[in-house]
């Protein structure tokens, strides 16, 4: 599962694939893909890396005498080097981490994240003309041969 928005509403400068601490339902729910990771990103507190926005919906049939949170806050899974990597993105250059996308690699669930920044919407409109200008290029080279 990917987050589409990302790449047009921010610049990627680095990615990052992290573990994720996950309860039994959750991870049920994510084989059944019942995930969204819109509008989801990543703070460090205490040394330790949260992600927050990330919504798992429980499936009917698991048991209904549980509470289930949603939107509960999960704990993200990574090296002492990647977590001061990434504190130093946020503190001094001004960047933020957004979740990319989910995936199995194996049995184990992963998260991808990036350090991004976000495009101003000139920036989008620009990227848009190239495009299109790109499309254009490839048609008149097709006709011309």
């Amino acid at each position: 599962m990917f987050n589409k928005k990302v790449y047009y509403n921010f610049f990627i400068k680095e990615r990052i694939d992290a573990g994720l601490v996950l309860k039994g339902w959750e991870v049920k729910s994510l084989r059944s893909k019942k995930v969204t990771i819109i509008n989801s990103y990543i703070t460090i507190i205490n040394k330790k890396i949260y992600v927050y926005n990330l919504n798992i919906s429980p499936l009917k049939t698991v048991c209904n005498h549980t509470k289930f949170n949603s939107k509960r806050v999960k704990q993200l899974l990574l090296k002492k080097k990647e977590i001061e990597f990434l504190k130093n993105y946020i503190n001094n250059k001004s960047f933020t981490i957004v979740v990319i996308g989910l995936f199995w690699k194996k049995s184990w669930c992963k998260i991808n994240i990036a350090v991004v920044k976000g495009k101003k919407k000139y920036d989008k409109r620009n990227i848009l003309k190239k495009k299109i200008w790109n499309i254009k290029k490839i048609r008149l080279l097709k006709k011309s041969i």
